[in-house]
């Protein structure tokens, strides 16, 4: 059940490799919530393309944001409480998804082109290649309005930072 004096809804954003999937699914068990992930909302078209390494568009994108910010609104009218890992580049991506400023709450995770590479390299199984890192930072436009945690910490470091900071225990 939402307090309804803190987030509803977390988005955990950065781009590919800054551990959004780790530190969202850490963070939804440690306060009880679901978790979500982006990727689960990608029609097959996007994740055929993203898999044969072309970056996407924003004519890609679009059913995409929609589809998360109708999840967001159905979320938050259920008062289910969920964190959602998702990319969130663009300011414009983030205001499609901020349904409610006072109860959807962005966490920036931030790492540098290094060690998101060297995180990347070592990923199995994914549909972001190591190659398309460099096509989400020259589309990132850094938050001013989120919360941004360096992800350098280890992961449960990261959650009690976010849990702290966003005051969710109690």
């Amino acid at each position: 059940m939402i307090n309804d004096e803190r987030p509803a809804v977390i988005v955990i954003m950065g781009v590919a490799g800054s551990g959004k999937t780790t530190v969202g699914s850490l963070l939804a068990h440690r306060l009880g919530w679901q978790f979500a992930d982006a990727d689960g909302f990608h029609p097959k078209e996007n994740v055929d393309k993203m898999s044969r390494g072309e970056p996407l568009t924003d004519a890609d994108r679009a059913p995409w944001l929609e589809a998360m910010a109708a999840a967001i609104r159905n979320w938050l009218s259920e008062k289910r409480p969920v964190v959602l890992a998702c990319s969130a580049l663009k300011s414009t991506y983030r205001a499609t998804l901020r349904i409610d400023s006072a109860r959807v709450a962005f966490v920036y995770l931030h790492g540098d082109a290094t060690t998101l590479e060297a995180r990347l390299k070592h990923r199995v199984g994914h549909f972001m290649s190591a190659s398309m890192l460099s096509s989400q930072l020259a589309t990132l436009e850094e938050p001013h309005d989120a919360l941004t945690v360096d992800v350098g910490k280890e992961p449960q470091a990261i959650v009690e930072e976010i849990v702290a900071s966003l005051r969710l225990d109690g």
